[in-house]
This record gives C-alpha cells, structure tokens and sequence, in this order.
C-alpha cells in the first residue's frame, strides 16, 4: 500500500489559506480545522507553526500590516496630509478582508515590519512641532479612531463578502419612532461610511492639533 504524504507547509502558506478562509467564512468561521482541511493536513500540523489561533490572528495581522507597508508610499510633505492619508489606507486595507478589523484589533504584531513607517510618521510629526509624547498619542488616537470604525463599519454596513445589505434602518426607525432624534441619527451613523469615515476624521485631526500641537 503506498503512504500518503504529508503536503509541506510554511507558515506564510499557512497565513496566506487563513487570510483566504477570513474572507470566505468570516472570524467566527474560521478554525485551524478548517484551515487544515483547506490544506489538505490534520489540525494538529498547524501546531508546529502556530502554538494556538490567537498566535495565527497575531501573523494574519502581520501580513496585513507588511501589506499595506508595502503599497504604502513615503511619510513625507505635510503632516496633516500624510496624517490623513495614512489612516485612509489603514481603512482601505482592513475592508479587504471580512472582519479584517476584528482580527487587527488587539494583534501583537510578529516582527518589525511596522516599524520603519512608524518611524517616519512620528519624525514628521516632531518636525511639525509636536513632542515626542504628543506625536505619539495623535498617531493612536487616530489609529484608534480608524481601527474602531472599521469594526463598526463591517458589522453593522453592508458585507461585500456575503452580499448583506447591513443594519436596516427603516425596521430600526420603527422601534425608536417615540425618540426621533435616536431615530434619525442611525441613518448618520450606519450608512455613507465612507463620508462618515473622512467627517470623523477630519474632527479627530482638528482635535489632535488643537490639543497636541504645541
């Protein structure tokens, strides 16, 4: 009888089915079983590169992050602009995949790709005038800012990934019909996140110089 053998993996093949399998069942659905099977491996052979699921979230992130790096021109110019433009790109790379925010929130990152554009950003904002401890905390605060929309954005707005059209409004209208004002501000707040995403921002940058820059 002739022996199976055993495919051989990497960790980035490992990374690059869990991303694929992200997009197709989403962070509830995906489980080392399943990126097993999908590999064509027993589960436990994915233990040999990632000692549990948090570990394989923190490089899924990872890859992410070296992603986006990599499409990511210089921190250069102006700061407001490249304030901006870095936080749209955050956005833009985490709606590429189904709960791409749910599995970025919280992830310790594996290596130090990050680091050289982190780097950058915050010498372009101690150039601008900023202290070191204010650069640092108007960079997380807008990162914050983005990181929590996104999560909000891709469950409550419409899933590209599955064709869900997100929260109905009109059935939430409804059942708030005695608080008008409750009412009508989930037709802001859950729909146009794209103008919503880029007002929020604006208001986060026009606090972050107001408060931070000396």
């Amino acid at each position: 009888m002739t022996s199976r053998r055993t495919p051989k993996l990497d960790r980035a093949q490992v990374v690059d089915t869990a991303l694929t399998l992200l997009n197709e069942a989403g962070l509830d659905g995906l489980t080392l079983r399943a990126i097993a099977a999908r590999l064509d491996v027993k589960a436990p052979a994915l233990y040999w590169y990632f000692k549990d699921k948090q570990a394989l979230l923190d490089e899924m992130a990872t890859e992410m992050m070296r992603r986006m790096t990599a499409e990511a021109g210089p921190t250069a110019g102006d700061w407001r602009e490249a304030y901006l433009t870095a936080m749209r790109t955050l956005r833009a790379q985490l709606l590429r995949y189904r709960d791409g925010a749910k599995v970025y929130s919280g992830a310790r990152f594996t290596d130090t790709s990050y680091a050289a554009g982190l780097e950058s950003s915050m010498r372009l904002l101690t150039e601008a005038g900023f202290s070191p401890a204010a650069a640092a905390r108007a960079w997380y605060t807008a990162y914050s800012y983005t990181v929590g929309f996104v999560i909000e954005e891709q469950s409550m707005g419409p899933n590209p990934f599955d064709g869900d059209e997100g929260y109905d409004l009109d059935a939430r209208a409804e059942r708030l019909a005695a608080h008008p004002l409750a009412a009508e501000a989930g037709r802001v707040m859950f729909q146009d996140f794209d103008r919503g995403f880029e007002e929020g921002l604006a208001a986060v940058l026009a606090g972050v110089e107001a408060t931070l820059l000396a």
